[in-house]
């Protein structure tokens, strides 16, 4: 296993719930109010055309992510909209992350706001896990200003599910033992992977509790399910988890997307839009000495359903051309899918990354062709801002809301 990859080897007590899931509580509005003390108390969400992050407050009214600014102050006419300060989410990413590890060593980041820490070991010179995860939050709360909600079990699954339970700003430990007794009463949709279309199907046949799961049997959930997610989530609803805390890791892939909101997009101005996402995508991976062969788009529909395009080059790169290229065939094949169902987000990811040294130069190994213009741009606007040359094409265009992409 490479140095750079660490698993957690705890020397906790096999009995020992020491695995915490760490999950900053409506993190762009909590960062929002915590800014402006005019927000604090009131219905807030960050909002890019369509909603981002919502408040309590404002969830307490109907509010969800994803959902339109229409349809969110048609629940709440007070609602607060703020426009969203991505520069703001990642300080206060950073500084939190900064406690994860001044912490344990073993922190696994999902996203910008939550990660799993693994404080096996750490009894003799801190304190109990449960401890350890109270002082965590009050820590969060004192030096970052932000609410943070912890899980703490045996397995990541069961650490997340009781963070999910405990929200919003609570602290939850799953002892050893009683795992299943808590685990079993609560909905199927706390499973981690059910989404809506699998809860649908789980309720069709009588099943709306993990421990309906647990007692159906992985045979029958395979044939409702197939065998991958049978499988997954016959072991789930035991709880059991055998993956340990992975640090280290290099990211598998470097994205952006963008809300668009419900109104009806052109061809040209969804081309528009992805040129202005592969530029970004490509200058970050540069900018990460990265190169990578996998293209992938995402959609999102004005039903919420999803979809995903990819293209695998011939070989890795960084060049906004190429992968520029690769974007506009597939947006081309799903042209006939965004006209009829309508397209709420554009996402684009690049994967199957490798160090930019991993790159087989051509002959005459002068370097590869194109790449010194784009260096060069990305030189310009990291001396001068992003907004310091642009494609013609996004002159006097709003290129709308960048959003953080997720880990695949």
């Amino acid at each position: 296993m490479s140095d750079s990859v660490r698993r957690s080897d705890s020397r906790a007590a096999p009995d020992e719930a020491a695995i915490l899931h760490a999950d900053l509580d409506a993190f762009y509005a909590s960062v929002e109010q915590r800014d402006d003390p005019r927000l604090r108390g009131r219905p807030v969400v960050v909002s890019g055309g369509v909603i981002l992050a919502a408040s309590y407050e404002a969830k307490a009214r109907g509010v969800r992510t994803a959902m339109s600014g229409t349809q969110a102050r048609r629940l709440c006419p007070d609602l607060v909209v703020a426009e969203p300060r991505f520069e703001a989410y990642v300080t206060a990413s950073r500084a939190v992350f900064d406690i994860f590890r001044d912490t344990t060593p073993l922190v696994e980041g999902i996203s910008i706001d939550e990660a799993f820490l693994d404080v096996g070991g750490l009894r003799r010179l801190v304190g109990t896990p449960s401890a350890i995860a109270a002082a965590l939050r009050a820590r969060v709360a004192r030096e970052v200003g932000l609410n943070i909600t912890v899980g703490v079990a045996r397995t990541k699954f069961l650490a997340k599910v009781a963070s999910g339970v405990a929200k919003p700003d609570g602290l939850l430990v799953v002892s050893p033992g009683h795992e299943l007794s808590f685990l079993h009463p609560l909905p199927v949709e706390r499973l981690w992977g059910v989404g809506a279309v699998t809860a649908g199907k789980l309720h069709a046949v009588g099943l709306s509790t993990v421990g309906d799961v647990a007692d159906a049997g992985e045979s029958m959930l395979v044939s409702l399910l197939g065998r991958g997610a049978g499988h997954h989530l016959h072991r789930l609803a035991h709880n059991r988890d055998p993956r340990p805390v992975v640090v280290g890791r290099r990211r598998g892939s470097i994205g952006s997307q963008r809300a668009l909101g419900r109104a009806r997009r052109s061809a040209d101005e969804i081309d528009t839009i992805a040129v202005g996402l592969v530029d970004r995508v490509t200058r970050r991976m540069r900018a990460a000495h990265r190169v990578g062969r996998t293209v992938v788009v995402r959609f999102r529909f004005d039903d919420y359903t999803r979809a995903t395009r990819s293209r695998t080059l011939a070989e890795a790169t960084a060049q906004t051309a190429d992968v520029l290229t690769a974007v506009r065939l597939l947006l081309a094949a799903a042209m006939p899918m965004i006209g009829e169902r309508g397209l709420t987000l554009l996402g684009l990811s690049v994967g199957n990354l490798d160090g930019d040294n991993a790159v087989q130069l051509e002959l005459p190994f002068d370097g590869q062709p194109g790449l010194g213009l784009d260096l060069a741009l990305d030189d310009v606007r990291t001396k001068f801002g992003t907004a310091a040359v642009t494609r013609a094409v996004l002159l006097h265009r709003d290129e709308g809301m960048s959003v953080p992409m997720l880990p695949d």
